[in-house]
């Protein structure tokens, strides 16, 4: 009886989320403004462990398996960077002011897409998959240039 409950709480649990991820890709209008030049944002990194993510940890929210390249954003970006949005990186260091281009090996001739959302609570942020935790952990908390190089066709 208690493994049948959570199992209908978990299937309960993830149509919220397709129904909450359907809801925010309708809220996108075709006459939305988009952004003319780069946007600065803070950035971190994540890997693929339950501890960072849900309980699939190498699928993202679109559906795409987790690969260097994925980027996860905050849900007010969504409006701005739709999911499938492609876009590149440039690392302008950490939020102290050090360390600018350190990791722009990770980004060069990379093209990211949005494919990934952070938890409600974060606000203008993205989030950069890594694939070990050792890089994540070092990667830190960045300010990157966002330029975006194509959107989704709808």
């Amino acid at each position: 009886m208690r493994g049948l409950l959570i199992v209908l709480l978990s299937a309960l649990a993830v149509a919220g989320a397709w129904a909450q991820m359907a809801g925010q890709k309708s809220v996108v209008p075709p006459s939305q403004p988009r952004p003319l030049g780069p946007l600065v944002l803070e950035a971190t990194a994540y890997t693929s462990s339950v501890r960072e993510t849900d309980s699939t940890p190498f699928i993202t929210a679109t559906g795409m398996r987790t690969r260097l390249g994925v980027l996860a954003v905050s849900p007010d970006l969504l409006k701005v960077l739709p999911y499938g949005t492609k876009v590149r990186l440039k690392d302008l260091g950490s939020v102290y002011g050090r360390g600018r281009g350190q990791f722009d090996y990770l980004f060069r001739d990379r093209i990211f897409v949005v494919a990934d959302v952070m938890h409600p609570r974060m606000r203008k942020k993205v989030d950069v998959w890594l694939p070990d935790r050792a890089t994540a952990l070092r990667f830190g908390r960045r300010v990157v240039s966002l330029e975006v190089v194509e959107y989704p066709k709808r």
